[in-house]
């Protein structure tokens, strides 16, 4: 007979740790899909604008395959001087309001996913979290001069406003940890939801500032969460202008933006199609989707690129 694991052996609370109740739980975990580096920067950002302190840990020399994914060491002439350790931790921040949440930032488990959603589980109990909610990012056949849309979804439909999305048939997609942990709460009875930005296909390798910003749009709705943008605008401004400039120096490129151009358009007049359907209108298949998300996973091995 197999022995249970305890969930709670996998992360250690931080001392200290005030009581809390109702609190929002965002989550980002690197290592499945982002397209344009969306709900990194979103968790970047949110660390780096608002009041924060660590309240778990957790022990991701169990969770993480290091030789998948390879911490960055510091080799200085004649010795090691650094090294990047990995970490999937939980912040208590507060909001531009005064008004606390919690964000689990960090690497994606890539093993014991089953025993890591039993444990988020355990902390939302402790921390009587309300609702929980993931961010990425997803590459979509778009052009960035047009807004981004959001693909939501969660454990239960009144949740997250979908009117405006397309509307998807039913997939099968590669799965990761986030969308397992929303699932399983879901059959737990907690409230879960996720938001995915559009992002242009031709970026999804590169940091989109303003994927993140839609993000961040989508969760304070969801959520009534108050989280200024102003630094990821200015970084926005500055990655539109190096956008087009390098449109305006390849016809080529310049062709596909005016394409997708018509096509977005075209949607937004017409009948709706869906915004995955080619210029026929025909809709990709599941199988074709899924070959998609997995070359676009597959382009993800390298390091991130830098801001």
């Amino acid at each position: 007979m197999v022995a249970r694991k305890d969930p709670k052996a996998l992360y250690e609370l931080a001392p200290g740790t005030p009581g809390m109740a109702g609190v929002v739980l965002l989550h980002q975990m690197e290592g499945f899909m982002d397209a344009g580096g969306a709900g990194r920067l979103a968790s970047e950002h949110l660390l780096d604008q608002f009041d924060h302190r660590l309240v778990a840990s957790f022990d991701v020399d169990r969770l993480i395959d290091y030789r998948s994914r390879r911490p960055t060491m510091t080799f200085d002439k004649d010795h090691y001087d650094h090294y990047e350790d990995p970490a999937l931790d939980v912040h208590l921040l507060t909001d531009g309001e005064g008004k606390r949440f919690l964000l689990l930032d960090g690497l994606e488990p890539d093993r014991e996913w089953e025993l890591f959603a039993q444990a988020v589980r355990s902390l939302i109990e402790h921390f009587d979290v309300s609702i929980t909610v993931g961010m990425h990012g997803i590459p979509m056949g778009i052009p960035h001069t047009r807004p981004l849309g959001i693909t939501a979804h969660a454990t239960n439909p009144g949740l997250v406003d979908t009117a405006d999305q397309p509307v998807l048939d039913r997939l099968q997609v590669p799965s990761s940890a986030a969308s397992l942990l929303e699932y399983r709460l879901g059959e737990w009875g907690h409230d879960a939801a996720g938001f995915a930005v559009h992002v242009p296909h031709y970026l999804a390798s590169s940091l989109y500032p303003q994927a993140a910003i839609r993000l961040l749009r989508a969760v304070s709705e969801a959520t009534g969460l108050i989280l200024p943008d102003v630094e990821l605008r200015d970084a926005a401004r500055r990655a539109s202008e190096d956008i087009e400039r390098q449109v305006q120096e390849s016809s080529e490129v310049e062709d596909v933006v005016r394409a997708l151009e018509r096509q977005y358009d075209a949607f937004n007049v017409t009948d709706r199609k869906n915004l995955l359907s080619d210029n026929d209108g025909r809709m990709p298949t599941a199988d074709e989707l899924a070959e998609e998300f997995e070359r676009f996973l597959a382009d993800q091995d390298g390091p991130p690129p830098s801001p």
